[in-house]
């Protein structure tokens, strides 16, 4: 993967939204159809529903934001079937019809939490739920603590806007996977349903149980003639066969429903001819835990009305183990064309064995009722018939996600399947069949499909990385090597581990990406590949740089350079110049650095990359300022910032726009400077990405002790500071401290500094940045100075002097021994506290300019 990873963002327009945007009455933005806010997906509730009166009056007291002892959050706990979802749905729906009390809508979201094949994790549900916020995939972060924060924010702003959500969590197994989609205190309610009571949550707990037999009766009746109409009175006409149904049906709403079913279907079948069956169908039912009997009993009845066509299709819909199907996936299993796929769909979901999904054309199976077909499946249908399925299945997978992948490219010249129209349509399909495809990979794998398996895996390699689901893809990736090893296809292999390498390396687990990108520039290389092994060291360069090993990683990217120029390859060409030159930059090989940026820029250019070129002249602009071109290095900001800008790569712009307010600070355009950084740290803060805007916050900080701003300038390095220190970021947790130990300076609270500066000095001892350790000493000889400290002021320079010298640096040893002169010589000169005061200044820009990355 190249570092130069490119992502391109959706834009909004009109409105208010909560996502990719800077939020404000004055902010013009753009709002394309496709994303909105899924707030209005809640499923229909039954209009049959009864039993359960003075339940819904309770939890609707417990949502009344008007109640004093309202209890925000309520679960919803019962065995399977007996209607937990269905009482949600009814209190949910009730809710949100009252004035003011959810005027934004409800989330709905299915955990499965009872199926150990669709169990959601609490990640993968808060993913979820922001998009039905609005965040677009690629600025949801990776990490589940990360994403709840955000889950959490968006929440709350929903709710500062007068736009109260309710939340709804169906099927959760434990409290461990609940909690993190809970809402905050006093932000927003919820309703949890779940098969357990989940006493480990602070919440309000109401058990549900059966339904009597009154009740019972009352749900089959109001459901049979909502079905047929006011004039079919089976039930009441037989009230002994209505009782015996309900009995039979143990009270459980699910099973009374199919029950209902079953005679609206057969409109001229009497209550009791069911009643018989049902005791007929009773000795089934003992593969099933109690008290699930009577629903396997209207299972096998609601099978039998099926006519051959439906009834293989129904058996054949739990091979698959991913959470729904499409019609066009169940046609392929199958083997029929897509409209006759949708009618027996269509007939199964009437019958009440499959459920539509919130979206047409996605059908989805009850636990029980998956289990059930899977049974069926297991005694009646030939095994090799069934592999016949399953491979149809796969192969339409992996078409379809190949295609769609074709999109994900940087260069526009290279061909794309015509079967998306575009890479939005790509994307949308793509991530309306993620969890089917990570399942698939899984299965195929199971089952001994090795080569479907390296193949599908391949295809979604790129996707994951674009949308930034790095834990699926680095399991994905992993499915690819053991299958590429089972099937001995050693280049395969070496591939996958790339591919590997790359995901590990976005996680921050750079040295276990230094293993795989190891083993897979071995593979290649004993292959004789050496367009792999280029790939291959492409990647462990980057992580090598990351690891702070500068020296490896040039060799590396210049043993990478060299394998794209034989292979006559400009755009590997580009992407190792790239790599190279950030090595260059921060080996202090400035010259060097521009130079291969440079020429990176013209080959992608070149090649009509605009956006890898983009990335290209971002980085060119931080190596001219090193060697003071900033106004050459301004305006390869500025082009970079405007590429971005033109297709909706907000981070790319963000990037763009901090980096370009550091040569306009050089140039004395403060203001423009200020503008810059500031948009930067408002399009960081609306993708989440914290680091980032912290150093864009920091940036603007320096920016305003310029200014004078001092007081403001404090409020924004404290900030940075805080955020470097959550994140283990601890080199620009360090630059952070000088730069607040800086504004103390100026403000004349030299004793409150000089704790900072100290702390600087250790962490960039620590972590053996020399230079850093060095500039950090400067500063804190220089405020010792000021407070009349001039051994220990003079010790500390020294020591940076000294770690100058060891470094060759001849710039900043000169300008540490210049101040090494001043301090030693107070109080003795007139006139050393005013040139001490402007000497540190001058020093910190030093600094910053020196330890930019």
């Amino acid at each position: 993967m190249s570092e130069a990873e490119i992502h391109v963002d959706n834009t909004i327009t009109g409105g208010l939204f909560f996502h990719a945007v800077v939020q404000g009455r004055d902010i013009t933005v753009q709002l394309p159809p496709q994303i909105t806010p899924a707030l209005s997906g809640l499923p229909s509730p039954s209009v049959a529903f009864t039993g359960r009166d003075d339940l819904v009056g309770a939890l609707l007291r417990d949502l009344d934001p008007g109640q004093e002892r309202a209890a925000p959050v309520s679960v919803l706990a019962g065995l399977a079937g007996v209607g937990k979802t269905e009482l949600a749905l009814q209190v949910a729906s009730r809710a949100q019809r009252r004035p003011g009390w959810f005027p934004g809508g409800v989330l709905f979201i299915d955990l499965f939490g009872y199926s150990s094949d669709l169990r959601m994790s609490p990640g993968s549900a808060l993913a979820s739920l922001l998009r039905a916020l609005a965040i677009p995939g690629e600025h949801i972060p990776a990490a589940m603590e990360d994403r709840r924060r955000l889950y959490h924010s968006v929440l709350a702003h929903y709710a500062r806007e007068g736009q109260r959500i309710l939340v709804v969590v169906d099927n959760a197994s434990t409290p461990d996977q609940a909690r993190p989609l809970l809402p905050p205190d006093g932000v927003t309610a919820a309703l949890v349903t779940s098969r357990h009571t989940l006493d480990g949550l602070d919440v309000r707990l109401h058990d549900l149980g059966s339904l009597d037999e009154a009740a019972s009766v009352r749900v089959l009746d109001q459901n049979l003639r909502h079905s047929r109409g006011e004039h079919d009175t089976r039930i009441t006409d037989d009230a002994a066969a209505a009782g015996d149904i309900a009995r039979l049906c143990a009270g459980l709403p699910l099973a009374l429903r199919i029950a209902a079913a079953l005679l609206a279907a057969s409109p001229v079948r009497p209550a009791s001819s069911l009643a018989d069956a049902l005791r007929a169908e009773h000795s089934r039912l003992d593969a099933l835990r109690r008290p699930d009997r009577a629903v396997r009993a209207a299972f096998d009845l609601s099978y039998r009305l099926l006519d051959d066509e439906q009834a293989s299709l129904f058996r054949l819909l739990p091979l698959p183990s991913g959470p729904d199907l499409s019609t066009e996936a169940a046609g392929h299993l199958y083997g029929i064309g897509t409209h006759r796929a949708e009618d027996i769909l269509q007939r199964l979901a009437d019958a009440h064995l499959i459920d539509s999904g919130p979206v047409w054309g996605r059908w989805r199976m009850h636990d029980l009722v998956r289990l059930y077909a899977r049974q069926l499946h297991q005694e009646t249908d030939d095994e090799e018939a069934s592999r016949t399925s399953l491979d149809r299945l796969c192969d339409y997978y992996q078409n379809t996600a190949a295609a769609a992948s074709s999109h994900l490219q940087l260069l526009p010249t290279r061909p794309v399947s015509e079967l998306f129209p575009d890479r939005t349509d790509a994307l949308s399909w793509l991530d309306a069949e993620r969890r089917n495809l990570l399942a698939m990979v899984a299965l195929i794998w199971d089952t001994g499909r090795p080569a479907a398996t390296r193949t599908l895996a391949g295809s979604l390699s790129h996707y994951l990385h674009w949308r930034r689901y790095l834990p699926d893809a680095v399991e994905t990736a992993r499915y690819a090597v053991a299958a590429a090893g089972a099937s001995g296809n050693r280049a395969d292999e070496a591939s996958a581990l790339v591919d590997v390498g790359a995901a590990l390396q976005e996680l921050r687990q750079y040295d276990e990406a230094a293993d795989v990108y190891t083993r897979a520039v071995e593979a290649f290389r004993e292959l004789g590949d050496p367009a792999g092994e280029a790939t291959a060291l492409l990647g462990l360069g980057i992580n090598q740089r990351r690891l702070g090993c500068r020296e490896e990683a040039a060799v590396t990217h210049t043993a990478c350079l060299h394998l794209f120029r034989e292979l006559q390859d400009p755009l590997g060409m580009a992407t190792a110049l790239t790599g190279l030159g950030m090595t260059c930059m921060e080996q202090r090989e400035f010259d060097r650095s521009i130079a291969a940026q440079t020429q990176a820029v013209a080959l992608y250019l070149a090649l009509s990359g605009d956006l890898s070129a983009a990335g290209a002249l971002d980085r060119l602009g931080l190596s001219l300022q090193e060697v003071r071109r900033h106004e050459e290095a301004a305006d390869c900001h500025g082009r970079a910032a405007e590429i971005y800008r033109s297709v909706g790569h907000r981070h790319g712009e963000a990037t763009a726009c901090n980096n370009l307010g550091l040569p306009l600070r050089e140039l004395g355009r403060y203001d423009e400077a200020l503008e810059a950084h500031s948009r930067a740290r408002e399009i960081f803060r609306s993708l989440t990405d914290r680091r980032s805007e912290a150093e864009a916050q920091g940036n603007r900080g320096t920016v305003l002790r310029i200014l004078r701003r001092v007081g403001e300038a404090v409020e924004a390095h404290t900030e940075a500071v805080d955020t470097f220190r959550e994140t283990k970021d601890r080199t620009n947790e360090a630059l952070a401290l000088v730069n607040l130990a800086t504004d103390f300076y100026q403000l004349g609270e030299h004793r409150t500094a000089e704790p900072l500066f100290a702390q600087a000095v250790s962490i960039f001892r620590d972590i053996g940045d020399r230079h850093g350790e060095g500039q950090a000493l400067n500063n804190l000889g220089l405020n010792l100075g000021m407070l009349h400290r001039r051994q220990e002021g003079v010790d500390a320079l020294t020591r940076a002097t000294a770690i100058y010298s060891e470094l060759g640096d001849r710039r900043l040893e000169q300008t540490t021994r210049h101040n090494l002169q001043l301090v030693s010589q107070i109080p003795k000169r007139p006139g050393w506290r005013t040139r001490l005061a402007q000497k540190i200044e001058n020093v910190l820009r030093d600094m910053e300019r020196e330890s930019r990355d």
